[in-house]
């Protein structure tokens, strides 16, 4: 896979340089993540087969699985008609949520009007990044 710089142009990005990326499994369509990236991330993405983003609150690039070791094996880069969101389809190793779940998304709106978690978690996060 590769990209070009007027493609990298080409794109919508917010007034940070960023774009949102929402990563999903390539076979289920299960929406795992949403991140962001900004033209180094995603070059990287696409040279490496491996996700890269921006982190707006920890002002960081990053890969995705470096300190986890849960990787995310890119299949099939998208964008939508206004060129200013990505959908990322991915090989999702091990767990896509840094609390130690699938899918970030782990959370359903229940009948009483409270989110409950309705998925079970994959790693103790304590045990992967260590106490904070």
């Amino acid at each position: 896979m590769k990209i070009t710089q007027e493609t990298l142009d080409s794109l919508k990005y917010d007034a940070s340089g960023l774009i949102p990326a929402v990563v999903a499994d390539a076979e289920t369509n299960e929406v795992l993540m949403v991140a962001y990236m900004n033209k180094d991330s995603l070059a990287d993405t696409v040279r490496t087969g491996k996700t890269h983003f921006w982190s707006r609150s920890r002002q960081k690039y990053w890969m995705k699985g470096e300190s986890s070791g849960h990787t995310q094996e890119v299949k099939g880069i998208y964008t939508d008609c206004d060129m200013d969101t990505l959908v990322i389809k991915v090989a999702q190793k091990g767990a896509a949520c840094h609390n130690g779940y699938r899918s970030c998304f782990y959370r359903k709106l229940n009948d009483a009007g409270e989110f409950e978690v309705v998925d079970e978690r994959i790693f103790d996060p304590d045990e992967v990044y260590g106490k904070k």
